[in-house]
């Protein structure tokens, strides 16, 4: 379910203030996730599966084997919000310095090094087309792309102008099995689980 807001204009609109205090005041009592999107409010109702959480597990663990010490892939809160662009996202895997973790609210988008998203069954075009846009928009140099659907992914970087805004100028697709490199760390995606039926996220 997407909820358009009253203006594209840059700058936290009133309407974007409504969508986060909403958000914020449901996100313990309502089942799935939100966020905040360029294009207004997106709200996956399925509720993340095994495969998907093993999956987040799995390149959190290999990435941090391969990281210097500073740096983590992160799983948990905050969101990422970027409110001049009036977009709150939630990556599946954030990796961040741990020093910029530190302090409240929201992480600063400019602060993640790069961000990974395990592709939703239910709402695919979150990850692949909605990201995709706002993620250059953010200022996140690196997002890799992992679905379970098809075994494969993609990693895009190198932010560019465009008469759209920000895009990325690079993308680097790969299929399960195959090593990929994210950012300045290099994982394998031997092992990654694949969605095996229709009722799965």
């Amino acid at each position: 379910m997407t909820i358009a807001p009253d203006s594209a204009r840059p700058g936290p609109s009133h309407a974007y203030r409504v969508m986060r205090d909403f958000v914020r005041s449901v996100e313990d009592t309502l089942p799935g996730k939100f966020e905040i999107t360029k294009e207004g409010l997106v709200h996956d109702m399925m509720a993340p599966v095994n495969q998907h959480e093993l999956t987040a597990l799995r390149l959190r663990k290999r990435l941090e084997r391969v990281m210097p010490e500073e740096i983590v892939a992160h799983t948990g809160e905050p969101d990422v919000e970027d409110e001049p662009e009036s977009i709150m996202r939630h990556p599946d895997v954030m990796v961040i310095a741990e020093a910029e973790m530190e302090g409240d609210g929201s992480f600063d988008p400019r602060s993640l090094i790069a961000a990974v998203e395990i592709v939703s069954r239910s709402n695919p075009d979150n990850d692949w087309v909605g990201k995709v846009r706002d993620y250059p928009l953010m200022g996140i140099p690196a997002y890799a792309i992992f679905d379970p659907r098809t075994g494969t992914g993609a990693v895009l970087s190198d932010i560019h102008p465009t008469p759209d805004g920000p895009r990325y100028a690079t993308r680097k697709d790969f299929v399960y099995g195959e090593d990929v490199t994210i950012a300045d760390w290099t994982i394998s995606t031997d092992g990654l689980p694949r969605y095996t039926d229709e009722r799965q996220r």
